[in-house]
């Protein structure tokens, strides 16, 4: 009994894969955005390779219908996790059809902006496409995917692979997507908006297509300014031509991450979408390297399993970098390893987890995985290094592999000693300070960087002379950041001149560092500051406008009238900033119900996460707070974004602890819908408990 236990375990959690190789699926769906709904019907090739009496597919609380093997009715069985598929399959081809439908818990959002437009989108990473599209959580089963989907024409539906051919039918638009190679289920994506589009072509002929919601029409330039150069770039660093047939970017409203590497299809946050001043705190760029580079590390080859995770993420990271650094140049690129090394040191004190684990931290998979792709880069010499990298991508193209692949492949352009590179990068907590400053002291601006470096505790009088001829030279800005960082606990009186001199430099990220370092602003300073005012960074004038503000009431009304057009990035930082303070200070305006409806405004369904965040914070820390703000609140404990829904959460349970505050949420509960009548409920019970 023991041993037929043991084998009927080891066949339960034997990977499908091997019995059964699933080649093709192609999907007819329908969306519908009013009940939050996804149905079609689905048609499988597949292949059984070893007999088996159980064939599975992912598939989260779906319903199925018209179940058929070779076009007779199948025996299945619907769990809320899977579809099963049972009967004697013998070696041999095979094909199955099904028709299914299903109301996705996740993975697929609906973006409705205030009953206006809506935008849809997925998001599969991890295991998650599996919730609206009956596919595979493991990422070993690599499947050609081809999708048709129906919608409304006055939208643009977007899905993996090239448009094969568009049908209108009334006010309906199907849309027939068509990938040539197979990928990862996780990578399938769909994504459905009112958009326009740019196409370009890369160096290599591939279709490039950029695509922006028509309200942001303006921004195209700043917000894809790279995004052409980045790809001709990497196609030539890589030395492996892209992958695939297209390639497309687009910006969708609350995207849970800053990008994804859907393949030949990458969506990215709409936070990134920026104008010319935007694009100087908050740029695309990075981002837009990094989901690229993923097209290769990632798409092409996808590691194994979580505990190879670097093979995608520090890969992307390492890649992306070089990006940055082919257009922003070595200092850049040094200067962000040098920041990235001291992150990794700070967090493994407390953080015991090497890269080679599926429990790795995202710092530790992206930023010490690339640290250690820099280092063996460093170690082999670019010629083997971009051998290695070719022989490794063309070998095992659309395949999955573990680190032992790529080491394979290291072995054969260099004798490295690869065992302890894995062992100093891979397998150890502490990082390797002495090698990374030797490798990042090949570049002058980190030479002067550790220099200042050294001297934090050093008293003023005795390093200020360095400082300030360090401020003076021509050395790269973030050295001069430092500066200014390191300054923050002096006595003014001591720094002044220091501080000056960094706002002289007429570096906007210098005059930035001085703008959040000095909340407290003396008097004869005062001038000087105001001028961080016209800096051309929506950043800098959001921190110095607020500081100023504090420091100095009888100017308010100046400043105010100074900022009163402003807008910022597209989260709108500086008009509810300047709401908030407007309506704050007495007397300024004779219109205070007007701005208090723009402020709540912000603050409602109608605008993104952020926006949405940013105006609540600001309504309950200047005590501007009335019904619609805490039903506004209460609808932030039901978004999709979980840090939003957290901010909600923690909000109202500091609010609930004022009594009269209580009593208004109670009040406001009966006008809410089904679902925050349940998360409100719940933290009100958790108050009573206490």
């Amino acid at each position: 009994m023991k041993y037929t236990l043991l084998f009927f375990t080891a066949f339960t959690f034997a990977q499908q894969t091997q019995f059964v190789d699933f080649k093709t699926v192609s999907g007819q769906l329908t969306v519908n955005a009013v009940e939050k709904t996804i149905s079609g019907t689905v048609d499988y090739q597949f292949e059984i390779l070893k007999p088996i009496d159980t064939i599975r597919i992912d598939a989260k609380n779906m319903a199925f219908s018209n179940v058929q093997i070779d076009n007779r009715e199948a025996v299945f069985i619907s769990t809320d996790k899977e579809l099963k598929i049972v009967g004697n399959f013998q070696k041999g081809e095979n094909h199955l059809t099904f028709q299914y439908s299903a109301k996705p818990k996740q993975a697929l959002y609906f973006v409705n902006m205030d009953n206006s437009e809506v935008q849809i989108w997925t998001q599969g990473q991890g295991r998650y496409t599996s919730n609206w599209f009956p596919s595979f959580d493991d990422v070993n089963e690599k499947v050609v995917f081809r999708l048709g989907v129906t919608y409304d024409s006055a939208y643009q539906v977007i899905s993996n692979g090239i448009l094969e051919n568009k049908k209108i039918n009334a006010n309906q638009t199907q849309w027939q997507y068509k990938m040539e190679k197979p990928m990862s289920s996780y990578l399938l994506m769909l994504a459905i908006g009112k958009y326009d589009k740019k196409e370009l072509k890369a160096k290599s002929r591939i279709p490039l297509e950029y695509y922006l919601e028509n309200k942001d029409a303006d921004r195209f330039e700043p917000t894809y300014r790279y995004s052409k150069r980045i790809f001709d770039f990497l196609e030539k660093e890589i030395g492996v031509k892209y992958p695939w047939e297209i390639y497309r970017e687009i910006p969708v409203r609350d995207f849970l991450y800053a990008g994804m590497e859907n393949t030949t299809s990458t969506l990215f946050a709409t936070r990134y979408v920026v104008d010319s001043i935007g694009f100087e705190d908050r740029n695309y760029t990075n981002v837009d390297a990094h989901e690229l580079a993923h097209h290769w590390f990632g798409d092409l080859i996808t590691a194994e399993s979580s505990t190879h995770h670097w093979l995608q993420e520090g890969f992307a990271t390492y890649f992306a970098a070089l990006a940055e650094r082919e257009i922003y140049g070595d200092d850049f690129f040094y200067s962000k390893l040098y920041d990235t090394a001291q992150q990794i040191k700070f967090a493994s004190r407390t953080d015991s987890i090497p890269v080679l684990n599926a429990k790795a931290s995202s710092l530790t998979f992206y930023e010490k995985g690339a640290w250690a792709l820099f280092a063996l880069h460093e170690s082999i010499g670019d010629k083997a290094f971009k051998k290695a990298i070719k022989s490794y991508l063309k070998k095992y193209a659309y395949q999955t592999v573990n680190t032992q692949n790529f080491f394979d492949e290291i072995k054969k352009v260099s004798d490295f000693d690869l065992d302890k590179f894995q062992k100093t990068w891979l397998e150890s907590i502490v990082f390797d300070t002495a090698t990374a400053n030797t490798l990042l002291s090949k570049n002058k601006s980190i030479q002067v960087r550790l220099e200042v470096d050294k001297l934090k505790k050093t008293a003023l009088a005795e390093k200020e002379v360095f400082l300030s001829k360090t401020l003076d030279s021509d050395i790269y800005y973030s050295v001069k950041e430092a500066i200014v960082n390191q300054l923050e606990n002096e006595k003014y009186e001591s720094k002044r001149a220091l501080l000056l001199q960094a706002l002289k430099t007429n570096e906007l990220q210098v005059r930035q560092a001085v703008a959040a370092s000095l909340t407290k602003i003396p008097e004869d300073f005062r001038v000087e500051y105001e001028s961080l005012l016209d800096d051309k960074s929506y950043q800098t004038q959001e921190v110095a406008l607020y500081w100023l503000w504090r420091n100095f009431p009888e100017h308010r009304t100046r400043y105010l009238d100074k900022s009163k057009n402003w807008i910022g990035f597209n989260d709108y930082n500086l008009r509810t900033l300047w709401l908030s303070l407007a309506l704050s200070t007495p007397n300024y305006t004779n219109d205070s119900e007007v701005l208090i409806s723009e402020l709540i405004a912000f603050s409602s369904a109608k605008y993104e996460a952020t926006t949405r965040q940013n105006a609540l914070e600001k309504l309950i820390a200047f005590k501007i707070i009335n019904d619609a703000v805490l039903t506004n609140l209460v609808s932030a404990t039901t978004h999709h974004m979980w840090q939003f829904s957290k901010f909600g959460r923690d909000t109202i349970r500091l609010l609930l602890k004022n009594t009269d505050l209580r009593a208004s949420f109670e009040r406001i509960l009966t006008n809410l819908n089904p679902d925050e009548q349940f998360q409100l409920k719940r933290l009100l019970a958790e108050e009573v408990k206490k």
